[in-house]
């Protein structure tokens, strides 16, 4: 098999301007990294926390800040907005088209950066966060499916986890801005992290003014000749190469077999396969929020600080450099161990991890060992993370639906991950912090992320079929053909849509 991931000796052109293409628009990630990465350390800062506060005082350290209920809101709108902007993307992408659905999204995100830079209280903060919150949204369900309609299928894996990676960058950028202002006892200290944002979205609309469209939604547009001169950049081959008009065809070919079965409504996402893969995607992007990776960078600075740890700011980059670090072996074993193995792997080490965490600190609460432990154990938590259900879920979602559908489909999976988003950045500050109401799980709260580590399992073998070295259009083969996800393996294409559409 080899080490190397080759191009086929077979694939006629070059795959280099579809994987240059592929890389910059996962950039997009570092606006969705960043956004979410940056409130875990402004919610910690003590200007931020006596500027916002409206008269509570923190029961660990007895300074102004900001409520449970509070800070649950601050950080819970931007996932509201991510729902509702994920959800929104569907209609964008195929009305707009998905490089302009891209332009859009990020001036929708400016917005939001715009009214955070400028509040001085909770109200304009919180609708900030909202308005980045659906500029987000709109951007993270848009990207994986530009890159999936672009990349070439021998290396699509690794090109659409790249989204992920970026978006490990956007979080480790954050802490790093965040630990360079926290001390500034001015506005400054919150205003400079959330104003670099601007800079990301300067270099994100710059660089897709000047990519390609898909090739793919021109084929669903009807316009052919200009699916033919995307693709011919894409791959470096004349209009006119039989390798290029191959594949062409064999794209339209497939999307006009399915547009004969029916009209693409939201109804018909949910019949048949397609409405299988829905639920596979959806339940995939919510299992992937439920193994709690967002509660150590939304909340992990102020948890790490009120479990005791000292320079918890610190504690914070290193996670987020572990986090970067750790997705670059996803991206490689993506495509030579395939996408059900890794994810396997990943539930099964989460899960040791969490219930590790857990149990100590249950025995062992306010313990020097405890905190270490912690510290630990998170950070190798995080590398099977970050190595396997970070990108893959990103990877399989934009693989599952057929063009008709795709951009609906992946739509309502992206809203299904920022609703579980949503729901853990809410409960998380009255699952684990103490005093009237709150449930004061502390340490404990893992074992609740880790229960679901292992739910992921029996997901992963029941449901998570293999397509690694599939074309967009072979796995709608697959699903026809396989009923069980673990023999998916097995399978191999024998039909060509153009073919039988001669």
């Amino acid at each position: 098999m080899g080490l190397m991931i080759k191009k086929p000796e077979h694939v006629a052109g070059s795959a280099t301007p579809a994987i240059l293409i592929g890389l910059f628009v996962a950039f997009g990630g570092v606006l969705f990294g960043y956004d979410t990465g940056t409130i875990g350390g402004i919610l910690a800062m003590p200007y931020w926390r006596n500027e916002f506060s409206t008269g509570y005082k923190n029961l660990e350290d007895g300074l102004p800040d900001v409520t449970p209920s509070q800070s649950s809101e601050i950080v819970s709108l931007l996932s509201a907005g991510t729902f509702f902007g994920a959800l929104g993307a569907a209609p964008m992408a195929d009305i707009l088209g998905r490089r302009m659905g891209m332009i859009a999204s990020v001036g929708v995100f400016t917005f939001g950066v715009i009214l955070q830079t400028a509040a001085v209280d909770i109200p304009l903060f919180v609708a900030g966060r909202f308005f980045a919150g659906l500029g987000v949204g709109l951007i993270s369900a848009i990207i994986p499916l530009y890159q999936s309609e672009t990349a070439p299928k021998w290396i699509r894996g690794a090109i659409v986890g790249c989204y992920q990676l970026a978006i490990t960058i956007g979080l480790l950028l954050a802490a790093v801005v965040d630990n360079a202002t926290k001390d500034r006892n001015d506005s400054g200290s919150y205003r400079i992290p959330i104003a670099v944002q601007f800079a990301w979205s300067i270099i994100m609309v710059v660089g897709m003014l000047i990519l390609p469209e898909t090739p793919r939604f021109y084929i669903k547009e009807g316009k052919g000749e200009q699916a033919a001169k995307a693709l011919s950049r894409l791959r470096r081959l004349d209009v006119d190469h039989p390798s290029l008009v191959e594949e062409l065809a064999e794209v339209k070919a497939n999307h006009e077999y399915e547009m004969s079965l029916g009209k693409s409504t939201y109804p018909e996402c949910f019949k048949g396969t397609v409405g299988k893969r829905l639920a596979t995607g959806c339940l995939l992007q919510g299992l992937q929020q439920l193994t709690g990776v967002n509660f150590i960078f939304y909340y992990g600075t102020s948890f790490f600080s009120n479990s005791g740890i000292e320079n918890s700011f610190t504690i914070t980059i290193i996670t987020s450099v572990i986090n970067v670090a750790s997705t670059l072996p996803g991206l490689y074993l993506v495509e030579k161990w395939g996408r059900r193995p890794l994810l396997l792997f990943g539930a099964v080490g989460m899960f040791v991890c969490q219930y590790i965490i857990a149990s100590v600190n249950t025995a062992l609460p306010d313990s020097q060992v405890a905190s270490k432990v912690l510290i630990a154990f998170v950070c190798f938590y995080i590398f099977f993370f970050a190595s396997t259900w970070g990108p893959v879920a990103w990877v399989v979602t934009g693989e599952l639906f057929p063009l008709k559908s795709r951009a609906k489909c992946l739509s309502m999976t992206t809203a299904s991950n920022w609703l579980l988003n949503w729901a853990i950045a809410y409960s998380t500050p009255y699952l684990v912090n103490g005093g009237e109401g709150n449930a004061n799980l502390q340490g404990k709260v893992f074992f609740v992320w880790g229960s679901f580590c292992l739910v992921c399992c029996f997901f992963v073998w029941f449901l998570i079929y293999e397509t690694k070295g599939l074309s967009l259009e072979q796995v709608d083969e697959l699903y026809g053909k396989c009923s069980k996800a673990w023999q998916s393996k097995a399978f191999r294409p024998t039909i060509s849509f153009a073919e039988v559409q001669e």
